[in-house]
């Protein structure tokens, strides 16, 4: 805002000067034109001089209203009262000519300089309120809203952001308010999950303690020698067994609670054209692969309906193409297009994979990274929520090495 003052003030500086030179442009007109009226008396005193005064003509004047030639040899007092215009005396060829004119160029300058300054003033306080209409409008809804992701950074999301009233900002703020939302059931669920878990985990602690201390008491009966019947050995190795097989249930409901899908993605199963999510992806990616000097290839294909979410559509070509930039050499990223048995396939080709054969089929696991990642940053997340999100929109994804290159294919069903 501080700067928006400065700039106001320069502005307001800038046409206060604007006004002033027009003023003294307008004003100084005077020195630069000179008396035109005078041009008109000098024409006409050479045309008397030469032809007479009965051969001139005023039709064509435009300042010089009347010539009097003075009757006597001396003008006397009547010579110079008769008129009420200005006038100028000349003497050509011995005569006195009185030569009427009518100038009035400096009420002309001040109408002129009125209308200027009118218009001039008119622009300036226009100006003034667009810019005021800026600063309240614009400028102070911004900056309120531009406090809302640190707010958001400090896990303050119970108050929703306010729309001005002159909606400038209405997307902005129903964006800021689902984010804000969005951050606040997730906090939710991972409380809750949180809590599952701790809960399960108590719980399948004491489950487990019951078995685990009657396979102890078992095991240490036998050490000592306490059953030395063939009959009662092979009942407590059978019991023991049986407890064995109730651990290994605990430990498979473990297993199963820690598979389940702990990010809670979510994904609508809508409709849209395949040219949508292409124009989507390429008008960021063509910019930015340019600016990085990464070729970038998007090959033919044939427009059509396929099912999914848009929005969750162009968020996993997002996540394969930062992955081609970021495991790539650098030298070309490609989108090929192709249809097999209903489905619409988009595969992202990159040159430069690094990634061993043995580890392709991990990498769409959750926390898997390959040993081509150790220098790059990242979570071991990005193609499991990939698959995740396709499985979603009864899609799927998959991956090839070819050549030397790696092909990662997303499949759509069409309509």
């Amino acid at each position: 805002m501080k700067s928006f003052r400065k700039f106001f003030w320069a502005v307001i500086v800038s046409a206060l000067a604007i006004l002033a030179a027009a003023n003294l442009f307008l004003w100084g007109q005077e020195t630069h034109n000179g008396s035109p009226y005078r041009v008109e008396i000098g024409r006409l005193a050479r045309a008397i001089e030469a032809d007479g005064l009965a051969h001139i003509s005023l039709s064509d004047c435009l300042y010089v209203t009347d010539v009097v030639l003075c009757e006597g040899q001396f003008p006397d007092a009547a010579f110079y009262e008769d008129t009420d215009a200005d006038y100028q005396i000349r003497v050509v060829g011995g005569k006195t000519y009185r030569f009427d004119y009518i100038y009035q160029a400096k009420e002309e300058r001040q109408r002129l300089a009125a209308g200027v300054n009118l218009f001039l003033a008119a622009m300036v306080l226009l100006l003034l309120c667009a810019m005021f209409f800026v600063r309240n409008g614009i400028l102070k809804p911004f900056e309120i809203l531009s406090g809302m992701p640190y707010e958001l950074s400090r896990g303050n999301l119970t108050v929703p952001v306010k729309e001005s009233k002159y909606r400038f900002f209405g997307r902005f703020v129903w964006g800021m308010n689902v984010l804000r939302e969005n951050l606040e059931q997730h906090r939710q669920s991972e409380l809750a999950l949180q809590r599952e878990k701790k809960t399960l985990v108590i719980s399948l602690s004491h489950d487990i303690k019951t078995p685990l201390s009657a396979i102890k008491l078992y095991a240490k009966a036998l050490s000592k020698g306490l059953y030395r019947e063939g009959e009662k050995q092979l009942e407590i190795a059978a019991s023991i067994g049986a407890k064995a097989d109730e651990i290994e249930k605990y430990l498979g409901q473990i297993i199963e609670a820690s598979s389940q899908d702990f990010l809670n993605l979510q994904a609508e199963q809508g409709e849209f054209y395949l040219s949508e999510l292409v124009r989507e992806v390429c008008g960021y990616y063509r910019e930015k692969l340019q600016l990085m000097k990464i070729g970038f290839s998007v090959g033919e294909y044939s427009d059509c309906i396929v099912k999914g979410d848009l929005d969750r559509s162009v968020e996993v070509l997002q996540n394969i193409i930062e992955n081609a930039v970021k495991y790539g050499d650098g030298q070309n990223i490609a989108l090929s297009f192709s249809e097999e048995e209903g489905c619409s396939l988009v595969t992202v080709e990159n040159t430069g994979c690094t990634l061993p054969q043995a580890e392709l089929p991990h990498i769409f696991e959750s926390f898997i990274r390959g040993t081509n990642a150790e220098n790059e940053n990242g979570s071991g997340l990005g193609l499991y929520i990939c698959r995740q999100l396709m499985h979603k929109m009864q899609g799927d994804i998959f991956a090839e090495i070819k050549g030397g290159r790696m092909h990662v294919t997303v499949i759509f069903l069409m309509v």
